[in-house]
């Protein structure tokens, strides 16, 4: 199994959900991380949290639908961590509404930030995997990103586009010893998911957790390097 101690890792929407514990479970690992999102409070409240840890944490304020945002902050993360070794393209928005009540500009805000979002941190940190011959990228798309449902059409085709774009990458840089996985999780109880009202809070018997989506990403990433975890879907044991 890989070691991940020291290893360098960036999370975007970090500060929070998933995000935040999948970089708590990094911590444990011993991984410096940068985590990045829109509001530098709970950006800053997370990283004290992972200092606990003994590892090098810092954070990073852009929005991932910016590119000039996002080309000048991932290179100053990469400068202060000193190297990169894992990314996790975790920020997304959602919403919910019949395709013709939802107005264009929502639909447009999802699909920037959900697909454009995603591929322009890629392009910003591909180079320094490929110097390197070796790195990992996990992508967060959703089981809607499989199947369409009624009221979540801008949400889907973004997490539909996020399989295409990650399964196409994955094929371009195996030979540079990158592994790129898709997730595509059913529904999980993070703050995304309650403000929408798409589950409970305190729903842990009934609704996957954000600590299991992380422990998924652990498991991957601990993989001896011969061997790559394409894709998975996390599902709950109850329906």
């Amino acid at each position: 199994m890989e070691n991940l101690k020291n290893k360098k890792a960036i999370i975007t929407g970090g500060g929070r959900g998933l995000g935040k514990v999948t970089a708590l479970a990094f911590a444990k690992e011993g991984i410096d991380i940068a985590i990045t999102g829109r509001n530098e409070k709970v950006l800053k409240e997370t990283v004290s949290e992972l200092e606990i840890f003994g590892v090098k944490a810092i954070y990073s304020v852009f929005d991932v639908g910016n590119y000039e945002e996002v080309k000048s902050s991932i290179k100053s993360i990469v400068d202060t961590l000193g190297s990169i070794d894992i990314l996790v393209n975790n920020a997304g928005i959602a919403a919910i509404g019949s395709f013709n009540d939802m107005e264009v500009s929502q639909w447009e805000q999802i699909i920037q930030t959900n697909v454009m979002g995603m591929y322009y941190v890629t392009k910003e940190v591909l180079p320094y995997l490929l110097d390197k011959n070796e790195g990992d990228i996990i992508n967060v798309s959703s089981t809607a990103g499989l199947n369409g449902n009624a009221n979540i059409s801008a949400y889907s085709a973004s997490k539909f586009a996020v399989i295409g774009m990650s399964e196409s990458l994955m094929k371009e840089v195996r030979k540079n010893n990158i592994r790129v996985n898709t997730l595509t999780p059913s529904t999980i109880e993070s703050d995304m998911t309650i403000e929408l009202g798409m589950v409970s809070k305190g729903s842990q018997d009934s609704v996957l957790q954000p600590e299991d989506f992380a422990e998924l990403i652990v498991t991957g990433l601990k993989l001896p390097r011969r061997a790559m975890l394409k894709n998975a879907s996390l599902w709950s044991t109850n329906p």
